[in-house]
């Protein structure tokens, strides 16, 4: 007895959405791009060739980060990998506080650097730079007052 052929029909495939990696990536060969992130911090780095200026969010740097450590926080990859009068830094950075945004333009620096010179990766390897700190606040618990701060225990 011969067998009926099961006829499928395809489902229209949808389609595929593309993704963009959060490697940095070199734009039109002007300047080199990278995404740092720290805590609840995002900085946009655009690395170009200069003098060593940066500006964050459109002003100097020790205008918009009055902490001096602070700004020796993000150029500290720089000083690593001897490039301190050679890239021009451009930032634009969001959320948290001002430590974590110097972190978080630390690691954009870091991954820029990365980009422009493809040597450089073992020297801020081996730093920590190219690592991100993915710490956050934890999450309040239900019962108690903080995420870990339970109430108050009375015996008597």
């Amino acid at each position: 007895m011969p067998t009926k052929k099961s006829v499928t029909k395809k489902k229209p495939s949808k389609a595929k959405v593309e993704i963009q990696a959060e490697t940095p990536t070199r734009i039109s060969g002007k300047y080199f791009y990278a995404k740092g992130k720290r805590k609840t911090s995002i900085a946009k780095v655009y690395l170009s060739k200069g003098t060593g200026e940066i500006k964050v969010n459109g002003r100097a740097v020790n205008e918009y980060f009055p902490i001096k450590t602070l700004v020796g926080v993000i150029r500290s990859p720089l000083k690593l990998t001897g490039a301190e009068n050679k890239y021009d830094i451009s930032a634009k950075v969001i959320g948290g506080g001002i430590s974590s945004q110097a972190d978080a333009i630390c690691h954009g620096v870091s991954k820029a650097l990365m980009e422009a010179d493809p040597l450089s990766k073992p020297t801020l390897k081996r730093a920590g730079m190219l690592t991100r700190d993915s710490r956050i606040k934890e999450r309040k618990k239900y019962g108690l007052h903080r995420a870990r701060r339970a109430p108050q225990f009375s015996k008597r």
